[in-house]
Order: C-alpha cells, then sequence, then structure tokens
C-alpha cells in the first residue's frame, strides 16, 4: 500500500490533514501485526545455520533489490539523490540498529524476553514525538492503552521467563537487553525522522534506499565482527534458506512498505501498536501450527493487550480519526 502519484493521500507537510481509505489502512495494518509477528519465529529458523548481521544484511539487501527493481517497471526512479540521505539515516535506524539488534539479542535472550522489550517501541514513540505532547495530555485514554500494552505482554510471557531461568543472569544475558531497548529507541528515532522529514518521491522507491542502505550497514556489521568465518555456505540449511526468503519477501518488502506508509497518515504512537499485535500473533501460530497450550493467564493477557491496542487506535474525542 505505498503511497503513489495515484494514491488517495494528499499532503503538503509531515502535519498536514490525510485523507485515506479505511480499507486501505485496515490491510496495513494486518500486514504489520501479522507479518511481523511471524518473522520472531522465522528469524530464529534463519539464525540455525546463519551469523545474524549477515542473514540482516542478505535479507535486507535482496528486498532492496526486489523493490528498487519493481520501482523501475513502475517508472519510478529508485534512486533519487535528494533523498538518498533522508532513507539511509532511516533505514540505519529502524532497521540496522533497531530490527538487527533484536535480531543479534535472539542469540543470547529468550524469544519472549526479547519480544517483551521490543514493546517499549510505542512508548518510545509517545515519548520522542514531541509535536504531539499537547495531543497526548488530551487523550489520556490513548497513554492508558500504552500502558496496557506494556502490562499485557509482560503477562503474556511472564511465566515462561520464570520457568526458563532467566534469572541466573550474565554479562551477555545484559548486553542483550541493551540491545534490544536501544534497538527499540532507534526504531522509534528513526520512524519520527520517517515522518516529519519526509524525502521526496513515493514510498516504493524510498523503502527500497532504506532497505540498500541498512543491509549495507549491516554487511559491514557482519564483517567486522568476523562473521564471515562463521558462514560456510554447504551447511546453510534448507530451513534457513526458506525462512530467509519469507523474510526478504514479507518481513522486508510487503510489511516494511505498509509501515512507512501507515507513518506518513496515521499518528507514529498508534502505528507503533504493532509491537504490542506482534507478541500476540507468535502466540497463536504456536498455539495453531505447533500444537502449544495456551494458559488462562495467557488468555487474560491477550484481552488486555488488545483493550490497549483499542484504546490507542480510537479516534480522538472531537475527531473523524487520528490524523
Amino acid at each position: 500500500m505505498p503511497a503513489t502519484a495515484d494514491s488517495p493521500v494528499r499532503r503538503s507537510g509531515p502535519l498536514a490533514p490525510r485523507v485515506t481509505a479505511p480499507g486501505a489502512v485496515a490491510l496495513a495494518f494486518a500486514a504489520i501485526y501479522v507479518i511481523w509477528g511471524s518473522t520472531y519465529f522465522a528469524a530464529l529458523v534463519a539464525l540455525e545455520t546463519l551469523p545474524p548481521y549477515l542473514l540482516m544484511a542478505a535479507r535486507l539487501l535482496l528486498a532492496g533489490a526486489l523493490l528498487a527493481g519493481l520501482s523501475q517497471l513502475r517508472g519510478q526512479p529508485a534512486v533519487v539523490r535528494a533523498g538518498w540521505s533522508r532513507n539511509a539515516a532511516c533505514g540505519v535506524l529502524i532497521l540496522g540498529l533497531g530490527s538487527s539488534s533484536t535480531v543479534w539479542a535472539e542469540q543470547v535472550l529468550p524469544s519472549s524476553l526479547a519480544a517483551i522489550l521490543a514493546t517499549t517501541v510505542p512508548l518510545w514513540l509517545a515519548v520522542l514525538d514531541w509535536p504531539r505532547w499537547a495531543q497526548y495530555r488530551r487523550e489520556k485514554l490513548r497513554l492508558l492503552g500504552l500502558l496496557l500494552g506494556a502490562l499485557g505482554v509482560a503477562g503474556l510471557f511472564g511465566g515462561q521467563l520464570t520457568e526458563s531461568g532467566v534469572r541466573v543472569l550474565s554479562p551477555g544475558y545484559w548486553l542483550g537487553v541493551g540491545a534490544v531497548v536501544g534497538g527499540s529507541l532507534c526504531t522509534a528515532a528513526g520512524a519520527l525522522l520517517t515522518r516529519y522529514w519526509v524525502a521526496p518521491g513515493s514510498a516504493l522507491p524510498n523503502a527500497a534506499q532504506q532497505l540498500l542502505a541498512a543491509g549495507l550497514f549491516c554487511g559491514l556489521v557482519g564483517c567486522g565482527a568476523g562473521e564471515w568465518a562463521r558462514v560456510a555456505p554447504a551447511q546453510v540449511s534448507g530451513r534457513s534458506l526458506w525462512a530467509l526468503g519469507y523474510l526478504v519477501v514479507f518481513g522486508s518488502g510487503v510489511a516494511y512498505l505498509a509501515y512507512l506508509w501507515l507513518l506518513q497518515v496515521r499518528p507514529p504512537a498508534v502505528v507503533g501498536t504493532y509491537a504490542y499485535v506482534n507478541p500476540v500473533v507468535a502466540v497463536l501460530l504456536g498455539a495453531g501450527l505447533a500444537h502449544e497450550a495456551i494458559r488462562l493467564q495467557q488468555v487474560l493477557a491477550l484481552a488486555v493487550i488488545l483493550g490497549g491496542v483499542w484504546l490507542i487506535n480510537r479516534p480522538a474525542p472531537g475527531h473523524k480519526a487520528p490524523n
């Protein structure tokens, strides 16, 4: 759902009113909620035989190349010099420092704890989005929704964390925690930069540039960390390759385009609710595909999360829809 020249989106500045089709918005939210919720599992499968930063470099460069090719086919220049610096900064913040930090941390942290820490994204968005502070003060129910979402995710995985022995802490544990929290802060900063420092052109070539810049960044980090020495092409499993393909096409292609578009038509803190819903999707997928049991505590936590998301997404008093 990228905004194109024929899109119903019209704007003269980052804070100008936007008119969007409700169906398009719903589909875009479905993409970042469901697809990104499934990428936790896909990343774990890919990490079985691929190191984290080279995995992210391959994922982002392939997705960026695909979107750049699609942009050319649609007659849109894939590289716009005026917007390259903006897109590079946003891509490195959101993907190179944000998503990649979470993938790296999954080597030393339980995925459930990584999911909990990643829910700080919408909180960071609300804190850093100072142009909307006055609006948030008027919308106390939206702030309550942010807190409910965070509490719900903690309740969703709290029992699992106690059972998994996470209390045995180590320097690597704290490094992983710092990586996810710091990455979440970078993701929020990059999202706000994307909204308020709008690059020229449509979403498709801008997304391609962001992915390519982040992919180059991850490749440099992987080389600097000596990850090439850990890669044995003959030992890369088919499962990891299938997972990488899914991450390229859906995680970094379809969902990322939807995410960038939503940042232009909905408040950043509202878009950031994907961090609350992704763990819900992960639990439901585990129950449906892996036949994992769902406990009463988890059902109640899911209800709290969804209630918080509803409060965040509800229209502000006196407004037809959030803008």
